[in-house]
Formats: structure tokens, sequence, C-alpha cells
């Protein structure tokens, strides 16, 4: 009996090592370097090099974008060049991602939105952020810290700790994650008019923790849609979702 506690013991923390030195593995999948005819402008941040595409230079609004962790962000840049013919585009392309330098970590993301955002203020009337999935935590930050004009969180959660420990229920997954997001604890900071999205048949993030985290807004502040039919990947290939987000801007 001692012998099979044991190795229960043994296998339980080997297992739990494994996520803790893993979990990056989990959460980022960074996209390969890209060439194409799209505009780039790089921002030096803390030694890295942030590579950003840039669309409809010269409007006096502007856009900026934050993609989902296994996202080429110019995949969107033929769309929102339409749909945004008013506004300035910011694709993100973050640390590891495409030809932008370092490693994505949740405080080294923060640090590079908001030196972005700082860098490019001055020459715009307002900025808006547009965050999906991972970026929906990051937009978040953004919003609950500088002045954002609006808002849209595309299939977002409420924190990357509550999936994580209802996927893994049996290991303390509070102590054992270093990136948290945690959106939800932001939202009394955010005063932009904000837009949430959602895929109705969504696996990867389940609609309830986009609820939780919809529900934290003010009622007056938000404006809530589900797309209908789709799931997490395929909400991307339905006119309702660009419309709405065309609408809303």
């Amino acid at each position: 009996m001692k012998s099979l506690l044991s190795s229960f013991v043994i296998a339980y923390l080997s297992f739990g090592l494994f996520l803790f030195i893993a979990q990056d593995n989990f959460l980022y999948f960074p996209t390969p370097k890209t060439n194409n005819n799209y505009k780039q402008k790089i921002f030096i941040n803390e030694d890295e090099s942030i590579y950003t595409t840039v669309l409809n230079s010269g409007n006096k609004k502007a856009i900026i974008y934050f993609g989902g962790n296994a996202e080429d962000v110019d995949n969107n840049a033929n769309i929102f060049t339409k749909i945004f013919k008013n506004h300035t585009v910011y694709l993100v392309k973050y640390r590891g991602y495409g030809n932008s330098t370092g490693k994505p970590r949740e405080q080294n993301l923060y640090s590079d939105a908001l030196y972005i955002y700082d860098s490019i203020k001055f020459k715009y009337k307002d900025i808006s952020i547009i965050g999906r999935s991972l970026g929906s935590g990051i937009a978040t930050l953004l919003a609950s810290k500088r002045e954002i004009n609006k808002l849209t969180l595309i299939t977002p959660f409420d924190s990357i700790k509550n999936i994580a420990q209802k996927q893994i229920p049996f290991y303390p997954i509070s102590l054992l994650l270093r990136d948290k997001y945690d959106s939800i604890s932001r939202v009394h900071l955010i005063k932009a008019s904000t837009l949430i999205l959602t895929a109705q048949n969504d696996k990867i993030i389940d609609k309830s923790y986009s609820d939780n985290l919809a529900n934290k807004f003010l009622p007056s502040q938000l404006t809530m849609k589900i797309i209908n039919n789709e799931d997490h990947n395929s909400i991307l290939y339905n006119t309702k979702y660009y419309n709405l987000i065309k609408e809303f801007f």
C-alpha cells in the first residue's frame, strides 16, 4: 500500500513539474517569419524589436489589434483595410511571433502594448483596441491603464487561471501558472465603450468565461453579441462578425 501511495505521489509531483516547465508550450504558438508588401513599423522596447503591420496610414484615428495565441495577424490585413478605411490599424506581432524578437510572456506583452500605445498616441485623435482570444487579455490591460476610445474583445476569457483550473482541477493552478492574464480583475478600471463577440460553438474558450468577464462591465458600457453556428476559429469567416465590428467603430 505504501509503495502504491509513493508511486502516486511521485507521478503526481512529476506531472505537476512537467506542467510548470512546459506551460509556455500550451499557451503560446508563435507564428513563423513572413514577408509581404504591407507597411511595417518596428517598435524597440526593452531591446526587443516588435514588428507591426500598419494599414491605412494617415488617418486621424487608430486601432491597435492584438491577436490570438497562434494567429498570424497579417491574415486580417485585407479585410481590415476595407472595413477600417477611417482608421490607421496596427497589427501587433508578439515577441517571438513573425519577425519580432524575444520571448512571449505576459509581462513582456503588456510592456510592449503600453509602449506601442505611448509611442503613437500623439499622432491620433483617438485610439481604439481590438483583442482576440489571448489578445483580449492584453487589450484589457491596455484599456485599464490608458485612455481608449472603443474596445472590442473577441472570444475573450475572464482569466487563463480559471480556464486552466477547470481543465486540470487536481492541481493548484494558481501556484503553477506564471502567466495568468487576469482580465476580470481589471474591468472596473476600463472606461471605454466595449463590444464583446463570442462564438456559439466555441470549444476553446467556453462562453461561460466570456460571460463572467462581460458581467463585470457596466450594462450601459457593454454591447455583447453571439455569432451563431461558429466556433473559436470559424468565427473569422462569418460576415456578421466583420459587420458587427465595422458598425461598432
